[in-house]
């Protein structure tokens, strides 16, 4: 009896697993034109370990008379429940006659057990052909060079490339410049006094301060005899400032009459005598060494000078830079525009041999 209900389970059970695996057959299409590829999946259901083997073909064989396989390819396993899987192969075929084809079902093995699919049907069309307006189609074309070389195109490309990346650069640095605020700075032309006419200037002031009356003698022949060690210096180039009275008299002889240098160094030795003796002078005394300082200037004026004083600006060292950077961002920016203008007239030159 427990050999019986033993031998009832097992045949249930292989029952049940047989009843489970399975083997299908699709087709994309039940139609194509001849010379057209359709795909044909067949697939197995099994157990995971189950060992699956798919009908093999080679390259070019019939699948029927008529169907050609062209390729087959296996497609990855999907995983199912109750431990089984799905495995799947793909086969491309064609066919260039136009007929109903009947595609016989096609047999897996699984574990050594052949399972047949269902059969299949394919009908290949073809186009129908005017035959009696030939001239309405074109004939057989002859095999044609390919119209696009990279070779041909590959140095226009590039040198496009380069063109680009100069007038980003190009802008770039003009940017750079227009922040760049320039120095400006002008350049002055000032009118200046000769010394005779400054030094006859000073003389009016003394004369309208009434310097010569003044009871103080030391200050009108000081402000005298600096008026002329200023013109003398301006005048001769020598630093008669500094010097004294009987030095200036002593460079002054080489270049002036004995006559104008008395009378010089009569006023000089008249004010050493109030500034540093305090020696007191009458207003008689003080004309005549005023008259003697306006001669001796309009004896040794010179009036042949330029008036005319051309002032240039002083540039600190960072605006000295600044110009400099500013001349070498124009020059670049000049050099990067030529270039980026004659690589556009090349490349476009290079493209209409190209076209034509």
């Amino acid at each position: 009896m427990k050999r019986f209900v033993f031998l009832i389970v097992l045949v249930v059970s292989a029952f049940r697993l047989s009843a489970q695996v399975s083997v299908e057959a699709q087709i994309d299409s039940i139609e194509i034109f001849v010379g057209q590829q359709v795909h044909l999946t067949l697939t197995a259901h099994a157990k995971e370990n189950a060992k699956v083997e798919f009908p093999v073909f080679q390259p070019s064989q019939y699948i029927t008379p008529g169907v050609e396989v062209l390729n087959s390819e296996q497609r990855p396993d999907v995983s199912q429940d109750n431990g089984f899987m799905s495995r799947s192969m793909v086969y491309t075929l064609t066919s260039f006659d136009d007929t109903l084809y009947y595609l016989p079902p096609m047999t897996v093995k699984i574990d050594g057990k052949p399972y047949k699919s269902k059969s299949l049907a394919l009908k290949v069309l073809t186009i129908e052909v005017d035959t009696a307006h030939v001239d309405q189609f074109f004939g057989p074309k002859d095999v044609q060079d390919n119209p696009f070389l990279w070779s041909d195109w590959s140095l226009s490309f590039w040198l496009s490339v380069l063109m680009l990346v100069l007038l980003a650069v190009t802008y770039y640095l003009y940017l750079r410049l227009r922040d760049n605020k320039p120095i400006i700075k002008t350049i002055r032309i000032v009118k200046r006094l000769l010394p005779h006419q400054k030094a006859m200037k000073e003389i009016e002031q003394i004369k309208a301060d009434k310097m010569v009356s003044s009871e103080n003698s030391k200050e009108y022949y000081t402000k005298l005899t600096d008026t002329l060690r200023k013109y003398i210096e301006e005048r001769y180039g020598f630093n008669a400032m500094e010097m004294t009275s009987s030095e200036i008299i002593d460079k002054l002889t080489a270049t002036q009459d004995e006559n104008a240098i008395s009378e010089l160094r009569q006023l000089f030795l008249t004010a050493d005598l109030v500034k540093f003796a305090k020696y007191s002078t009458l207003i008689n005394e003080n004309d005549r060494n005023l008259v003697n300082a306006i001669d001796f200037i309009n004896q040794t004026k010179q009036e042949d000078v330029p008036v005319e004083e051309t002032v240039k600006p002083q540039l600190t060292e960072e605006d000295q830079r600044s110009q400099k950077a500013r001349r070498v961002l124009r020059t670049v920016i000049t050099l990067l525009a030529t270039v980026s203008g004659l690589l556009f007239v090349y490349v476009v030159y290079t493209l209409y041999l190209l076209l034509n």
